[in-house]
């Protein structure tokens, strides 16, 4: 495939997991309605909780993708901070794993794969471009979801626990790149966040694709601006095979 944009040839994909092939936005909803309903007060919008828990003011989610915490530090750091803004009570560690219990076990249930998902891995598999994950969980954890979403044909190539950081790191796009049997100008990366996907990728000598969903956009256009030229934008992934040809 001709990327169009530099003339290079793309021979294989590397994809991101959450919100990109997974709905995680409408998982972490699910979960965490049922948490407010148990911990926090009443009446509270499920559209601000989400776009609470996933703007991280605080940024500690990308603490922990650069070795600076575990996930339970930062996950702990998140939840206090979503009780302190929305009425609920400080927990201590105690308080904290029975939370995280019945946070964990909502958000398990709300794991579903987006409707485009596996339409694209099947337009890959038709191809006969090669693919796997590049993302910033754990691969286990990683490999549990994509079975559950029902897309385990997609491997697990590189986790937050292969180098003890994640993106925007290039050793984990170069990595990807190395399972693939490929050279990075050969690759194109496929995620939902602008900067640590998409213009990470590009800083790794990637062909950097930036999957821009209606609705669900991760980044504000200031943020994607800088990314102009550099990066593919697509709004959703029946669009990146056309996109790269």
């Amino acid at each position: 495939m001709d990327d169009g944009a530099g003339g290079r040839m793309i021979r294989g994909l590397l994809l991101d997991v959450d919100d990109t092939l997974v709905d995680t936005r409408g998982a972490f909803r699910h979960a965490l309605v049922r948490v407010a309903e148990e911990h926090l007060a009443d009446g509270i919008d499920p559209e601000e909780l989400v776009q609470f828990w996933r703007a991280d003011g605080s940024g500690w989610y990308r603490a922990h993708t650069r070795g600076e915490l575990t996930h339970r530090e930062q996950r702990q750091r998140r939840a206090n901070e979503l009780h302190a803004e929305f009425g609920g009570d400080p927990m201590d560690d105690d308080a904290y794993d029975i939370w995280d219990q019945g946070f964990e076990t909502y958000f398990r249930e709300g794991w579903r794969a987006f409707e485009d998902a596996v339409p694209f891995l099947d337009s890959l598999d038709g191809a006969g471009i090669p693919y796997g994950a590049v993302t910033n969980a754990e691969s286990g954890y990683q490999r549990l979801k994509l079975a559950a979403c029902g897309l385990e044909r997609v491997d697990v190539f590189v986790g937050v626990d292969l180098f003890g950081v994640g993106k925007p790191d290039s050793r984990v796009f170069l990595e990807g790149v190395h399972r693939l049997g490929l050279e990075p100008g050969e690759v194109a990366y496929v995620g939902d966040e602008p900067d640590i996907d998409a213009g990470a990728a590009a800083d790794a000598g990637l062909t950097g694709v930036w999957l821009d969903r209606p609705g669900a956009r991760r980044g504000t256009a200031e943020e994607s601006r800088p990314l102009a030229g550099r990066v593919v934008t697509v709004a959703g992934l029946d669009e990146v095979l056309a996109s790269l040809r």
